[in-house]
């Protein structure tokens, strides 16, 4: 395979030896991170309260507000005992851990620590030496702290700060700086990093040494400024061509070789084939993008004015409640599950599951079938990757659907780009004829 492009090569994922497969765990995740209300029944709701400044918050019940979210507003993650009252939500609950790690070098001499590559956020934030003792190594886990005195190329942004907060309650904070970072074989110069001085437990307890957004810029938490993100810097230092104004993401299982590239296509993982693209929409800091049709055992299904995002940060893949409904109604024995919050279906029937494919744009993408049997519960039922968005009005196209595809954010045409991967698993199609999508360059060994 195409390991390098002159200075540019691979950065190589680690697979978090921490992470295990909890389907409700992850699907509360994606709650806390988008605050929708779930629609299918379950030990868990949403409340409708709102904070002094208007802002989503969470109601112990004792009635103390302990955190919100800025851009979304009025839905609380809230769970319910048997008695049908509304609790707290225990950090074991809610899965943080990514299921995929990145070594990233900071400062002079580098300090190495593993981020998370988020696509669906803007924030570099790592764990650091202005962290409480307690929030260090919390629960027995290590993590490695980024220590600005021991960096002679680090810069304190005075009065900057940052704060991200989450609908369960976690957050994470702390002061700016800036300094160079290490990655896929080039230095960004004078890149913020956020350096956390607060963390709630369940990030103190996770895998993992911080976070790395992918997303687009407007929506970074710095204050009263925001920063670039290090794609952003790639392109304005020139780090990457400018006809490549992109990076990629192939997410594999732990016996793959998962990896992003930054500035070029890595043409291996093409296999052959060319990029389908889509316009995306980034006005709400996402990358976002029309995904109007699905086709489920080959009966397409029109889902008008549908969009979806491509999120590295959610595991799952949520789409509306009609989409679901057609899709396990193919499966005998499905069912919404009410301890799992979620569909599950028959462990016996996960070797021949009905096929469905996502349009991106114009073109459709077969999910794997393997990520489709998420979790077996052990209970002779298996937990699907697919699941309801509720009340969004967006899709998410988690890990579940990117390990199926090559994907490619081409941040310098502002589109979206995917190959299918997953070989014998049906090709990418268009209203069921194949499609040629639109090549991308990668300074001479792009698609």
């Amino acid at each position: 395979m195409s390991q390098e492009l002159g200075h540019l090569k691979r950065q190589k994922l680690i697979v978090n030896p921490k992470h295990q497969r909890n389907g409700l765990k992850n699907y509360l995740g994606a709650i806390s991170r988008f605050h929708f209300t779930p629609t299918v029944d379950g030990p868990y709701k949403m409340v409708a309260q709102m904070g002094s400044r208007g802002n989503a918050a969470i109601f112990k019940q004792t009635g103390k507000t302990i955190g919100g979210k800025a851009r979304v507003h009025g839905h609380v993650l809230a769970k319910t005992d048997a008695s049908g009252q509304s609790g707290d939500v225990p950090a074991t609950d809610v899965e943080q851990n990514s299921e995929y790690l990145c070594p990233v070098a900071i400062g002079t001499p580098a300090q190495t620590l593993t981020l998370d590559f988020d696509t669906g956020s803007a924030d570099l934030w790592v764990f650091s030496t202005s962290l409480p003792a307690a929030d260090q190594n919390a629960s027995g886990t290590t993590h490695t702290l980024f220590d600005p005195s021991k960096s002679s190329t680090w810069q304190a942004s005075s009065g900057s700060t940052w704060n991200i907060s989450y609908g369960d309650g976690s957050s994470a904070s702390g002061t700016v700086g800036t300094d160079n970072i290490s990655l896929s074989g080039l230095v960004v110069q004078n890149q913020a990093v956020e350096l956390a001085t607060t963390l709630s437990t369940s990030f103190a307890s996770g895998a993992g040494d911080g976070l790395l957004g992918l997303a687009w810029g407007s929506i970074n938490t710095v204050t009263p400024t925001q920063v670039a993100t290090p794609v952003e810097n790639m392109i304005t230092q020139q780090d990457i061509p400018q006809n490549a104004e992109l990076f990629t993401a192939w997410l594999g299982n732990t016996t793959d070789n998962s990896f992003y590239t930054f500035g070029f296509i890595d043409q291996t993982a093409l296999g052959g084939a060319t990029p389908a693209y889509t316009a995306i929409d980034n006005s709400q800091g996402f990358w976002q993008f029309p995904s109007t049709t699905a086709v489920v055992n080959g009966n397409t299904i029109q889902r008008s004015g549908n969009t979806s995002i491509a999120d590295t940060g959610t595991t799952l893949c949520l789409v509306d409640d009609a989409l679901c409904q057609a899709f396990y109604g193919q499966i005998q024995g499905a069912k919404q599950d009410t301890q799992q919050q979620g569909w599950v279906f028959p462990t016996t029937a996960a070797s021949a599951l009905p096929s469905i494919q996502l349009a991106i744009g114009d073109t459709y993408f077969t999910v794997n079938p393997e990520d489709i049997a998420f979790q077996d519960l052990g209970n002779g039922t298996t937990y699907g990757g697919i699941q309801s968005r509720g009340s969004m009005n967006m899709d998410i196209y988690g890990d579940v659907f990117l390990r199926s595809v090559y994907a490619i954010f081409d941040q310098g045409n502002t589109r979206f780009g995917c190959v299918q991967r997953a070989a014998g698993s049906g090709g990418a199609t268009s209203n069921g004829t194949p499609v040629s999508g639109g090549g991308a360059s990668s300074g001479g060994s792009g698609a």
